[in-house]
């Protein structure tokens, strides 16, 4: 199981949230927060590297690569 990580809401900034992690900050997109969320809610972060999907995108640029740089000599 892969362990998550907790920040805080600083503030609401427009269409950005800033978050608090060890004592540093970072904007983040409100509109990806969980409905509600408001200043000083403690929030569990956790991100997951989807391997089969990064093998997709991974095969579909080197298509467009070899087509981009194919040699038509």
């Amino acid at each position: 199981m892969m362990e998550s990580t907790k920040c805080i809401i600083d503030r609401f900034e427009g269409s950005w949230a800033v978050l608090e992690w060890n004592r540093e900050t970072f904007d983040f997109p409100a509109d990806l927060l969980p409905e509600g969320c408001q200043e000083g809610d403690v929030l569990s972060i956790r991100f997951e590297r989807l391997e089969d999907e990064t093998a997709i995108r991974k095969k579909n640029i080197q298509k467009l690569a070899d087509k981009l740089f194919r040699d038509d000599n």
